[in-house]
């Protein structure tokens, strides 16, 4: 159930992060050809783009996540038994938990500063600005917990453990429980 719920997120933020990019390349040519051709330009191009490319790099990096697509490195945890690439996964996720707590505080801060202060050209509130790192940690949290959670009721593959793939793997949707 939770799995087909972060799916669906994801293929959401994924539509979410092409449009973005789709709007921004608009922006940034259109503008471009304004200015070099008719010696004017979009007011609100610049700061809208570098809002998207802010919101685009965080909803990336949450289905990054959920497809196990950051970068790693693997040589010392696939050496390692089953029990020690369980440790490892434990450990590493227990930590990837903190950083999300600590991404989640300071943003949840920089929004509470930002609230009342408005962009100078767009004019609306800087905490949507900042707010894309409190619904980072957030996303984030939820797939770690739910991978921990498979591990604990044994349903995480044992290839998931490792936590990186190949660039050319395809990311793995049915797992095969760990005996």
């Amino acid at each position: 159930m939770l799995k087909q719920i972060i799916d669906g997120y994801c293929r959401l933020l994924s539509l979410f992060t092409a449009g973005s990019l789709a709007v921004m390349v608009v922006l940034v040519f259109g503008n471009v050809v304004m200015r070099y051709g008719f010696n004017s330009g979009i007011t609100m191009s610049e700061e809208l783009s570098r809002w998207l490319f802010v919101w685009l790099t965080f909803m990336g990096a949450i289905v990054a996540m959920k497809d196990g697509a950051h970068l790693g490195s693997d040589t010392l945890v696939s050496r390692l038994p089953l029990k020690g690439k369980k440790i490892f996964f434990v450990t590493g996720h227990v930590l990837m938990l903190l950083v999300c707590w600590l991404l989640f505080k300071g943003s949840y801060d920089q929004t509470l500063i930002n609230w009342d202060t408005t962009s100078a050209v767009m004019e609306v509130s800087m905490a949507i600005f900042y707010a894309c790192g409190m619904v980072a940690a957030v996303s984030i949290a939820v797939i770690l917990l739910n991978k921990l959670w498979r591990l604990v009721t044994g349903n995480l593959s044992e290839q998931e453990l490792i936590g990186v793939r190949e660039s050319e793997e395809e990311p793995v949707d049915v797992p095969a429980p760990l005996k």
